[in-house]
């Protein structure tokens, strides 16, 4: 297939691409990588995933209003089409999806996609509805695309376990490909929400990443037997080190059910999960330990 990107702006569209594709080669494979935009490293990473196991790849750009609070941070979401479609097409994507809200939401939802059970704690307690704004958008672009492996950064682990969820109880037929966090070279988990952070707050959120790494090795010298209040207590210390630093919660569950767990090895694996706001922005980031 010679490569070149397809830009798409409507579902009739997305929809007769996909599936002139699909008739051209019965076997061909539709990867998706779903994102909200001002792509980096992360974003790239996972259209790589995709691209080494799929015959098209398909990219939709879209900052979805409904996973927004009324105090959050629609309207200065960074945005950036040219640099987005750059990358897309540095990284061999075939067709970029970029839908605006009309093309999304003609007419108000009446229909919304409500996961429980692993949506009402982290940010899901933090953040009331996010998740079932993500559920839906994400919903809708699954019955578009119809991909055969949908990508997703493991830097959102929860919405990670959201949609894996979504997709066993609905029984819609797409692989959730999990795709490991990316991290710049100090440490800190790339993000689209980096830009908003100035110089001293940007070298104060290198506490998220220390406190994991620090939890990691208590948890190692430990054999996973230090208690679970220890270690949440050591993360929020750690954390509480960064004057600049607002937690806004510091979580160990079990994974990918979210429920709490009273000794680490209650859980064949084990999510330690932060939330840290540096002045209005809220920078999320996690690691998985399995035992």
């Amino acid at each position: 297939m010679v490569h070149q990107l397809q830009v798409i702006r409507h579902i009739q569209q997305l929809r007769a691409a996909i599936r002139q594709a699909r008739a051209k080669d019965s076997t061909l494979r539709v990867g998706f990588v779903p994102t909200m935009g001002y792509l980096h490293e992360g974003h790239a990473s996972l259209l790589r995933a995709a691209r080494q196991q799929c015959d098209l790849v398909v990219l939709s750009i879209f900052v979805n209003p409904l996973q927004f609070g009324p105090n959050e941070d629609l309207s200065r979401y960074p945005r950036d089409e040219q640099r987005d479609l750059a990358l897309a097409e540095a990284e061999k994507a075939d067709i970029v999806f970029l839908p605006s809200v009309e093309e999304m939401y003609p007419t108000p939802t009446q229909t919304v996609v409500s996961v429980s059970g692993v949506t009402e704690r982290l940010c899901g307690e933090s953040r009331p509805g996010h998740f079932d704004g993500v559920a839906t958008v994400v919903s809708k672009l699954f019955h578009m695309v119809q991909p055969d492996a949908a990508y997703f950064g493991q830097k959102d682990a929860q919405q990670v376990a959201v949609i894996q969820q979504m997709v066993q109880d609905l029984n819609i037929p797409v692989q959730i490909v999990p795709c490991p966090i990316v991290r710049e070279a100090d440490g800190l988990a790339l993000s689209s929400r980096n830009v908003y952070l100035e110089p001293e707050q940007r070298r104060q959120a290198l506490v998220l990443s220390s406190s994991l790494k620090l939890a990691e090795s208590l948890v190692a010298e430990s054999k996973g037997a230090i208690d679970v209040s220890e270690l949440h207590k050591a993360i929020i210390e750690h954390i509480r080190q960064s004057p600049l630093a607002e937690i806004d919660y510091v979580e160990i569950v079990a994974y990918p059910t979210l429920q709490p767990v009273a000794r680490l090895r209650d859980a064949s694996s084990v999510l330690i999960a932060l939330a840290v706001k540096f002045g209005k922005t809220r920078l999320i980031d996690n690691t998985l330990i399995s035992f």
